[in-house]
């Protein structure tokens, strides 16, 4: 089945840096395009970057300049170097396979979900 785990979330103080992880398994990694999501309590998820199976990112607007997504095809493994991060950064991350093989930040072509890590920017 698939699954999808991230990992290094954490706090840090704000124009510090976190690099989150999110290993895939249980699919043919390389050909789907992959996302970060974040979410705050109260409000609707965001997509926060995306890449597609042959490395072409986009990004939200609030994010363009600091984070960096990438992927690892042969270790099956997604990145979010998030640098510059500010307090509104705040957020659970979650790491996403979507549906279809072009970047997206919408939510409804992602189909399989990981369980999220925390990061907490302090100010």
């Amino acid at each position: 089945q698939v699954q999808l785990v991230e990992s290094g979330g954490g706090s840090v103080q704000s124009g510090g840096s976190l690099t989150l992880s999110c290993a895939a398994s249980g699919y043919t990694f390389r050909t789907t395009s992959m996302g970060w999501f974040r979410q705050v309590p109260g409000k609707e998820r965001e997509g926060v970057a995306s890449i597609n199976p042959y490395g072409d990112p986009g990004y939200a607007d609030s994010v363009k300049g600091r984070f960096t997504i990438s992927r690892d095809n042969a270790k099956n493994m997604l990145y979010l170097q998030m640098n510059s991060l500010k307090p509104e950064d705040t957020a659970m991350y979650y790491c996403a396979r979507a549906g279809v093989d072009w970047w997206t930040l919408r939510s409804a072509d992602y189909t399989y979900w990981g369980q999220g890590t925390q990061v907490t920017v302090s100010s």
